[in-house]
């Protein structure tokens, strides 16, 4: 790949920004002081409590299962120091509890979860959307 063409004027500068035809709107470049200055105004959350509520702001529900696969982590781990304590500050909430299932005949037959070995679902709670949209609207 061949350099780009830099007008010699530029030669001392210490920066040089690239033409907005080439990069639209960079709204990560203040990753680092956003996601500062929102952990320092919101105290119960913690840099990974905040990435984790980012990756969960799009599903509508989700399982320890789901997100230990998706996201890369240990099942155990993810529960017992993301999940449970995202739970108890109030930013997830259980969405379908255990023993939830429906009785029919039919879910029990064509399902492989009974209401014994039922995954909980959980969700973002009000609390969990607001904060991600604070961050988002601050980026």
């Amino acid at each position: 790949m061949p350099k780009s063409a830099v007008r010699k004027t530029r030669l001392f500068r210490e920066f040089s920004k690239l033409p907005d035809k080439y990069v639209k709107h960079n709204y990560l470049k203040n990753l680092r002081g956003a996601t500062n200055d929102f952990l320092d105004n919101n105290q119960d959350l913690t840099k990974s409590y905040l990435h984790l509520l980012l990756f969960l702001y799009d599903l509508e529900f989700f399982t320890i299962d789901y997100v230990a696969s998706e996201y890369g982590m240990n099942k155990k781990n993810l529960a017992d120091r993301m999940i449970y304590p995202l739970v108890l500050a109030g930013y997830l909430y259980k969405h379908f509890d255990k023993l939830t299932p429906s009785q029919t005949l039919e879910d029990h037959l064509f399902r492989d979860e009974t209401k014994y070995n039922y995954r909980v679902r959980y969700a973002l709670s009000q609390k969990g959307r607001l904060a991600v949209q604070r961050f988002y609207n601050s980026l």
